[in-house]
């Protein structure tokens, strides 16, 4: 429904029930106008967003950029996307927050202040790839649930923080030790508080190496309120719901961690591939960890207007999950040969990869060009679309854009 007329229907009672508290001079309120307390606020000032960026969702806030706002080699907050599954925090005291860490896998229960976090531990700073499970979900046929991301709803910052693997050996985990899980402090959109919005987890191999970081900055800066501030956890190249934001526990399992969004169809994909549209069981469901290989055009923009013998420079970045990416290549006849790109090596592991290309166009004509990246296993991007999934995970098709030359 249409957010003014839904606005408009409500009575001063459900008003006040909204917004928290009564309206004082309801009855005052003119035919037709919105109090501002009800009004959508705006994303791209709250959030410091380019507007540029796309709003998906605003319940929960939902946001990506688009390919080409992706160009700079360390994402800048202005445009990262956003992928929220309950209500941000309000009110956040840095100075009180704690982090308890325990478990059944826990040798004992602690808990630090950001203060004896960021002074007992050393502090280490990384680029990371981040990148939401369902990104590129919108190309998928039947559609999947969900926000219908298209290409950006990934990010490669600059991460600061201390290692999760130093404080768990300050805690001590037994040799039962299987899985983390994190909690934080977001709450459901329902509002009910016994209600998590999610809690999900990486396997304890994942939370001892020396990349998965739980960070206090991003970009040499606080870790902004939308990102996770002031505490967050940072699980490079795994969907980016295992890097939890707001981080106010860590609980060390024996077992498969089993908190909100950890099973049914959250973040899992059939083990096996099955027909689109097909109803997958539980028990044949995996859950998704190292994301599969891909790449990003991010210049020119696609739809380039170019003069005929006037080369296109090329520019991106590609990335495969726990592994290096070895191979760049382009194609400009949708796919039937390519050609080499220029790959440079990541600034540190789980960092992305940029490359670049000289491209020149035999005549006047519609073209596009398509972008394919090789993991060092030899996994390569599909042309068109990957395995059907029911929730529109993994989509690591080739980047496409358009150009033409006139």
């Amino acid at each position: 429904m249409d957010r003014r007329k839904f606005t408009s229907s409500l009575s001063f009672v459900a008003m006040g029930s909204i917004l928290g508290v009564p309206v004082v001079f309801g009855k005052q309120i003119p035919m037709g106008y919105i109090p501002l307390g009800l009004q959508d606020p705006d994303p791209f000032e709250l959030f410091n967003k380019d507007k540029q960026m796309v709003v998906l969702n605003d319940r929960p806030w939902n946001m990506e950029a688009q390919a080409h706002l992706l160009d700079d080699k360390v994402t800048p907050n202005k445009y990262m996307f956003i992928r929220n599954n309950g209500k941000i925090p309000e009110n956040v005291d840095a100075e009180q927050w704690r982090l308890t860490v325990d478990g059944e896998a826990a040798k004992q229960s602690k808990s630090y202040t950001l203060q004896e976090l960021k002074t007992k531990f050393p502090t280490y700073t990384y680029q990371l790839t981040l990148e939401c499970g369902g990104n590129g979900r919108s190309e998928f046929n039947p559609p999947a649930k969900g926000n219908q991301w298209t290409v950006g709803a990934v990010s490669c910052a600059l991460w600061t923080g201390i290692r999760l693997r130093d404080v768990l050996e300050d805690v001590g985990i037994t040799s039962k030790a299987v899985y983390i899980g994190y909690y934080a402090a977001d709450t459901h959109l329902s509002g009910d508080l016994s209600k998590e919005p999610i809690s999900r987890g990486v396997p304890i191999e994942k939370a001892l190496q020396e990349e998965t970081l739980i960070a206090f900055q991003m970009n040499g800066e606080d870790i902004p309120l939308a990102h996770g501030y002031p505490l967050r956890l940072v699980c490079g190249g795994w969907p980016a719901s295992a890097s939890g934001k707001w981080l106010e526990r860590i609980r060390v399992r024996d077992k498969v961690h089993d908190g909100a969004k950890m099973t049914g169809s959250s973040y899992r994909i059939p083990c096996d591939p099955v027909a689109p549209g097909e109803k997958v069981p539980d028990e044949k469901m995996c859950i998704i960890e190292s994301m599969p290989v891909k790449s990003l055009i991010t210049y020119p923009k696609t739809g380039a207007l170019l003069k005929k013998g006037q080369p296109l420079s090329l520019r991106g970045h590609a990335w495969a999950g726990e592994l290096e990416v070895k191979q760049m290549q382009y194609s400009i006849d949708f796919g039937s040969s390519w050609q080499d790109c220029t790959l440079d090596r990541p600034a540190n592991r789980l960092a992305w990869q940029h490359f670049s290309a000289a491209i020149t166009f035999p005549k006047e004509g519609y073209y596009e060009v398509w972008a394919k990246a090789t993991d060092r296993d030899g996994n390569s991007q599909p042309m068109v679309l990957p395995g059907w999934n029911p929730k529109g995970y993994l989509n690591n098709a080739c980047h496409r854009i358009a150009v033409k030359v006139r």
